[in-house]
């Protein structure tokens, strides 16, 4: 699940509706092949083998990783990639070890507002200081 703004549901829902897939197509294997398409066109311009490698299976990594990363939460992950057993899930937090996994960006709210924003940007609240919020969200 992805988080879709404004403007790309107005754009959605502008389109022609000719039924009920977005992208086109009837099954998986047509999916797949236009995304090889457009994988092999990109890596031509711009001259980089290396795209050639990238598939539907690593991007899943790709997200689970940076998703566990984010929370630190392995059941979140496990029910973001629809696993059955966490062992699953397990070898998706082991695939990358980050410098230093403990940095955090810092805000500082003097209203409610401000602090909804960043609970919405994926900010957790950590404390008041000085008739402040203090919050952070991992780098």
């Amino acid at each position: 699940m992805f988080k879709v703004n404004e403007k790309l549901m107005s754009m959605l829902k502008t389109r022609h509706k000719s039924g009920q897939l977005v992208f086109g197509g009837t099954n998986l294997n047509s999916h797949r092949r236009n995304y090889y398409r457009q994988r092999m066109r990109l890596a031509r311009k711009l001259s980089n083998p290396r795209l050639l490698k990238i598939s539907f299976h690593i991007l899943r990594h790709w997200k689970a990783t940076m998703q566990y990363h984010k929370t630190k939460d392995i059941l979140h992950v496990k029910r973001l990639l629809g696993h059955r057993k966490l062992e699953s899930t397990m070898m998706y937090i082991e695939l990358v070890t980050f410098d230093n996994p403990e940095e955090f960006t810092c805000r500082a709210t003097e209203n409610i507002e401000e602090a909804k924003e960043l609970i919405e940007a994926g900010f957790e609240y950590v404390t008041d200081i000085e008739d402040k919020k203090l919050f952070r969200k991992r780098k």
